[in-house]
């Protein structure tokens, strides 16, 4: 595939920039993919390039092969291996792949960082997890958490009805907490009531005070006593992307004056002892810890003096808050982090300890809601490339004739481009491109003397950009000059339905090749999704040196061979919000379960939404289609357009569409 004439308006697209640099790396230092490599490619430098060791938390590495690989306690199998796995079993790019490996040891790493700060700094209670339900509803996944946090009673966080459903028909054990958050009717309420009559700890955080009445109402008519939290709403503002959750303006929590009056209310009723916990919720992704230990002695202070109001609090929930560092740079950037899992439950259970033993207070059961950290790493989006388009010259036939004065000056561009002069070629290569355009628009010349301009004009470019490192200032007008000449490689994916983040948030994922990674890639390349929208391309991606980058290092394509890409930290969030932009449906979801021989299962596969399927949510009925379009088909037959054996086949082609996946299908030699 060719740009021809798509080019000029994917140049001239406003293009965002990323201002942070949070790790610099001496230029000198860093892998390069340009002809100035001297020493052979390796791995290593792919490994480098990629920032694999950075964000992967010791999950995923490159082999010797310079495949990427999956690894926990000492088990590496790489995802190349499993997607070959997948091919012999029907199923297509793209897939959701899910490591059950790396979601139980997450679970595993959270528990035991607050297992040895509990320890080390004396303090006198435990901790639970519970693991938010909205960050990923998928049924497999709160199964997994369920299963594999048993042992440690991790439990769940529930903001609606369908999800205390989901937390009371998975969690076994009755250990585990249940968190009830968000706006609560009667129905709600029973539910819980009911639960805490199975033997289950489930907490009623109070958001609102209305909610207060009902719980009161509904406990007494079912004759059990409620557990209560009450949110509080925060003035310590944290930094980071989702930090409207606290201060006077966050949705959700109770004023100070609020709370004073739940206070009041339950005393009325005999029932202060039921408030036994308090919530405080910072807010997602806190990049900094110095903002976590601030909210924490904040949180305390309301616990302290609930506590001396008389209130029977037991556990002290912190909400989420525990970031992921998606770009692997440890600073305090938006989308990173500047501390580690181990610093972060330290800091908590020491700035909790410290707190209240002044004030002789007992030591809460710690609570955190992390969603994000628990699941992003165990997901990965896969899909293969289907088609490039390089922004670069090909060879033509020439123009018969003599060639129109405008395209002659344009060639002699060529002659006089110098480093010196770079700014000046671009305006005359602009220039006589546009009154080339204009004479075709006005038909005064025919299209193969269009077309040879705008090929000449690629090779100026693309010659102005190779010589634009030998500057020592870059005009500002050919800053972007590389990022207009890269190349477009088309993914088997829909931005929108898997990583709606990005198009949303500006959310940055890792993005890297699965495999050949012993090699140098050759080419600069922004992703597009096979979605008919100009917003579903990626054009800014991970920079372990700069932050971000706009472009991202590819290999060139194989006659004949699939070209595989992976989108990691997608576990958070992206399959819930996913849309059916352009009618593609969920993918194909695998689960793996990596062996400590090397070799992995298959635990669970679910096939990606048929064309029924997507055509059903939005109120089509398949058989209804299906009896439309074979009346289509007989009519042809009687106005003699086609034959009935004919019509039989193309009916056949229909109704095998409508079972098909929704996704790019290569065609089976």
């Amino acid at each position: 595939m060719h740009a021809g004439l798509v080019m000029t308006c994917y140049w001239e697209t406003a293009l965002t920039e990323n201002t942070n640099a949070p790790v610099v790396m001496p230029a000198e230092d860093r892998p390069e993919i340009s002809s100035r490599q001297t020493k052979p490619w390796t791995v290593a430098n792919s490994t480098e390039l990629y920032g694999v060791q950075r964000w992967g938390n010791d999950y995923f590495g490159v082999n010797a092969e310079g495949r990427l690989t999956a690894k926990t306690r000492n088990v590496e199998v790489p995802l190349l291996d499993i997607v070959e796995g997948m091919s012999e079993r029907e199923l297509a790019m793209p897939v959701l792949l899910r490591i059950e490996n790396i979601l139980d040891a997450q679970i595993q790493r959270l528990n035991l960082a607050f297992k040895n700060a509990i320890a080390d700094s004396g303090y006198n209670n435990c901790y639970r997890g519970v693991y938010p339900i909205k960050v990923n509803q998928q049924a497999q996944v709160v199964e997994e958490i369920a299963t594999f946090g048993a042992r440690y009673h991790h439990g769940f966080e529930v903001g609606s009805k369908p999800e205390m459903i989901a937390a009371l028909a998975s969690l076994e054990d009755r250990d585990s907490l249940i968190i009830c958050n968000g706006y609560k009717d009667a129905e709600f309420v029973d539910l819980g009531l009911y639960a805490s009559k199975l033997g289950f700890k489930c907490f009623f955080v109070l958001e609102t005070p209305a909610e207060l009445a009902i719980i009161i109402e509904r406990s007494r008519a079912l004759g059990v006593d409620p557990s209560i939290g009450v949110r509080v709403k925060m003035t310590t503002q944290v930094s980071g992307h989702w930090n409207g959750t606290s201060g006077d303006r966050g949705v959700f929590g109770l004023t100070t004056t609020q709370l004073i009056d739940v206070v009041e209310q339950l005393k009325q009723h005999d029932m202060l002892g039921c408030l036994q916990l308090l919530h405080c919720h910072l807010g997602s992704q806190i990049p900094n810890i110095r903002d976590i230990r601030n909210g924490i002695v904040e949180a305390c202070r309301f616990y302290i003096d609930l506590s001396r109001e008389g209130a029977a609090l037991s556990h002290i929930d912190l909400g989420g808050g525990l970031a992921v560092d998606y770009t692997g740079a440890m600073s305090n950037e938006d989308q990173s982090r500047n501390y580690n899992l181990d610093e972060y439950c330290a800091d908590i259970v020491e700035t909790i300890k410290t707190t209240l033993d002044e004030h002789n207070i007992a030591h809460p059961v710690i609570v955190t809601e992390s969603g994000r950290a628990t699941v992003a790493y165990s997901s990965v989006l896969l899909f293969n490339i289907l088609d490039v388009n390089h922004f670069e010259p090909i060879e033509l036939e020439p123009v018969v004739g003599k060639e129109h004065p405008q395209l002659l000056k344009m060639r002699e561009i060529l002659d006089y481009l110098e480093p010196q002069n770079l700014q000046e070629c671009f305006n005359d290569a602009h220039y006589y491109r546009h009154e080339i355009r204009e004479l075709f628009r006005r038909g005064q010349v025919e299209l193969r003397s269009r077309a040879s301009a705008e090929n000449l004009f690629l090779d100026i470019l693309q010659r102005i950009s190779q010589k634009l490192d030998e500057l020592e200032h870059v005009p500002p007008e050919l800053e972007n000059l590389k990022l207009s000449l890269a190349d477009i490689y088309y993914g088997n994916f829909s931005l929108f339905q898997s990583l709606p983040d990005i198009w949303a948030i500006d959310q940055l994922f890792p993005i890297m090749p699965i495999h050949r990674l012993d090699e140098e890639p050759d080419r600069h390349a922004v992703i597009a999704d096979i979605t008919c929208d100009c917003d579903g391309k990626i054009d800014r991606f991970i920079d372990v040196w700069e932050g971000s980058r706009q472009t991202l290092p590819l290999h060139s394509l194989r006659e004949g061979e699939e070209y595989y890409l992976g989108v990691f930290l997608v576990g958070a969030y992206q399959e819930t919000l996913g849309d059916l932009h352009n009618l593609f449906g969920d993918t194909n979801v695998v689960s793996v379960r990596l062996n400590r021989d090397g070799s992995y299962d298959f635990v669970k596969e679910i096939h990606g939404d048929t064309i029924a399927d997507v055509l059903s949510y939005v109120e089509y009925q398949p058989s209804a289609l299906q009896l439309r379009y074979r009346n289509i088909a007989e009519n042809a037959v009687k106005e003699g357009r086609i034959t009935a054996r004919e019509r039989q086949k193309i009916i056949r082609t229909f109704n095998a569409s409508l079972s098909g996946y929704t996704y790019y299908e290569k065609e089976d030699h």
